[in-house]
């Protein structure tokens, strides 16, 4: 397949195109508004926009750390999410944060591998800046205990801040608190975070479901 790339309101009519070529589809939007596509994925900046349905469960980069979930959940991470199931609940019922939204933000976040690192230094099952661990007083980033009652923290006080409106408190999740503030209280104008937060809210929905 051909790198193609085309204006960003293209973007349903050009993957309604695709399904005949049996290839998963990666693509991102530029700061010029313009979409690229690509059959693998050149670089961190592409997400994957539909899945061949013959193609493997795949890892990507995405969001947070490398590697994340690309797109759902796959069998290794549905394995590691089992894993830290009671660790989450445990969490969640100290700091009052829903299990399910922990296991979304993990999902798409690292994928439920505790050893992820992001290209900008982001670490662990929640994603942790180091600055936004020293803030919530994590004393080991790479502990998954501690880590997660970093996240679910700042989680919570991002909701909080946000009057509970879920989309904005992703959003501050992903780019930072000040990026949706200057926004005017909205989702920041940022492909990846226009990207992070339907797929966090999509797992979030899907962990409720299974719940």
């Amino acid at each position: 397949m051909h790198f193609l790339r085309s204006a960003a309101l293209l973007l349903p009519l050009a993957l309604a195109a695709v399904p005949a070529c049996r290839a998963d589809i990666y693509g991102f939007v530029d700061e010029d508004g313009t979409t690229h596509f690509s059959n693998i994925q050149l670089d961190a900046r592409y997400r994957l926009y539909k899945r061949d349905p013959l193609s493997r469960p795949q890892v990507s980069y995405g969001a947070g750390a490398e590697p994340v979930v690309a797109s759902g959940v796959p069998e290794n991470a549905q394995v590691s999410g089992r894993r830290y199931a009671s660790l989450i609940r445990e969490v969640a019922r100290e700091e009052r944060v829903d299990a399910a939204l922990l296991h979304a933000v993990i999902a798409v976040e690292s994928g439920y591998n505790a050893r992820a690192v992001s290209a900008k230094g982001a670490v662990g099952l929640m994603q942790l800046m180091p600055d936004t661990a020293r803030r919530y007083a994590v004393r080991d980033i790479w502990d998954p205990l501690q880590n997660l009652r970093g996240g679910a923290r700042y989680l919570r006080d991002l909701l909080a801040m946000f009057n509970d409106n879920l989309s904005l408190a992703l959003a501050a999740y992903n780019a930072g608190e000040k990026a949706v503030i200057r926004a005017g209280h909205r989702i920041p104008p940022f492909a990846e975070t226009r990207s992070y937060v339907p797929r966090v809210l999509e797992h979030y929905t899907r962990y409720r479901g299974g719940a």
